[in-house]
């Protein structure tokens, strides 16, 4: 790219298997569900009038399209020349999303998994030199905590579609010891949801779609408050079906996980640090939603002391609003100090 005017558009994108959020230093805030669709046949290009469809629409017109979903646990997936295009047009349509002007200079800070691999963040930097003239990219959790301001003896707890990434900081940029990506998050209860409903329900039409949406709504975690009825379809007749324990149980999944990964980097710190960065602990991402993981976390944690869990404000925009904030406060020149970066 040729920067004419001078002027930097600068970005924080964060790159999630399920949503991609994307904010802007003039102001863009937004999302598009990380989803390309390719019409099935020439009837599908007929209605659409075109040869592809980016984000919820192409989810809300599945039943023509072949969805292609280019970040397989959070991380650029790899298994075909369709996904690597998939990604191209989605990172590109998420550009686009901030308004860029001819001229602009544009500087990206992506996120991916705390502990992406080398290559695959060289793919994805490969990719954004295409329409970046600088990017980086850093882990998500980090993100997270430089938003906060959370950057010394705190411990950060992102919770996505397809991973659940923790991280320790410890006033530093976090190295590989200082976090842990877990591979389950809302893709893993979905699934399991889609099967446990199905097992006690067999009569219901149940979907992934389906159970995602049930899980967005009522996703809850320990000692119900009431009880989570409601309406499915069985041979095309709605009725009411009570998924309580069902809603229950797939979401509890993933906390025996994130409590030993947190009982693990409690270990990272010194011991006269350990006490603060126990009261220090955010929970970020749209898992967070999840009614009662705080507490429950705090109380499976009780052994070690005063445990204090919070949630962040605006969990699906944490990780682009600290991408955005260390773009603002940290000149692109410098970016290779933090993250891996490309271009001039």
């Amino acid at each position: 790219m040729t920067n004419k005017s001078g002027q930097q558009l600068l970005l924080g994108i964060d790159l999630g298997t399920a949503r991609t959020a994307i904010m802007s230093n003039r102001g863009v805030k937004t999302m598009v569900s990380s989803v390309v669709g390719y019409p099935k046949d020439i009837i599908g290009v007929k209605i659409l009038n075109r040869t592809q469809v980016i984000g919820s629409e192409a989810i809300q017109k599945r039943t023509y399209l072949d969805l292609y979903y280019p970040l397989e646990d959070g991380v650029l997936k790899e298994a075909s020349e369709k996904d690597l295009l998939a990604a191209r047009e989605l990172i590109k349509h998420a550009i686009s999303l901030a308004n860029p002007q001819e001229g602009d200079q544009l500087c990206g800070i992506l996120g991916v998994p705390a502990r992406a691999s080398v290559a695959n963040k060289g793919l994805l930097l490969k990719i954004a030199k295409e329409m970046l003239d600088i990017s980086m990219v850093v882990s998500e959790p980090f993100m997270v905590a430089y938003g906060l301001g959370r950057l010394n003896n705190a411990l950060i707890i992102d919770i996505g579609a397809g991973t659940i990434d923790i991280c320790a900081m410890k006033g530093t940029v976090p190295g590989s010891d200082d976090q842990f990506t877990i591979l389950k998050g809302g893709n893993y209860i979905d699934e399991l949801l889609q099967n446990v409903i199905s097992e006690r329900y067999p009569e219901v039409q149940m979907t992934r779609y389906l159970a995602c949406s049930l899980k967005e709504k009522h996703a809850f975690v320990g000692t119900p408050t009431e009880k989570v009825i409601v309406p499915l379809r069985a041979g095309g007749k709605p009725a009411m079906y009570d998924i309580t324990q069902e809603i229950r149980l797939t979401c509890e999944t993933i906390v025996g996980d994130i409590v030993e990964k947190l009982q693990h980097l409690v270990m990272v710190f010194d011991p006269e640090q350990q006490e603060e960065a126990l009261r220090n602990i955010w929970l970020a991402g749209g898992g967070s939603n999840i009614k009662g993981l705080a507490n429950m976390i705090m109380e499976r944690m009780k052994d070690y002391g005063e445990v204090r869990v919070s949630c962040v404000e605006d969990p699906d925009y944490a990780g682009c609003a600290g991408a955005l904030r260390l773009a603002s406060e940290l000149p692109p020149d410098y970016w290779g100090q933090v993250g891996d970066k490309i271009g001039v």
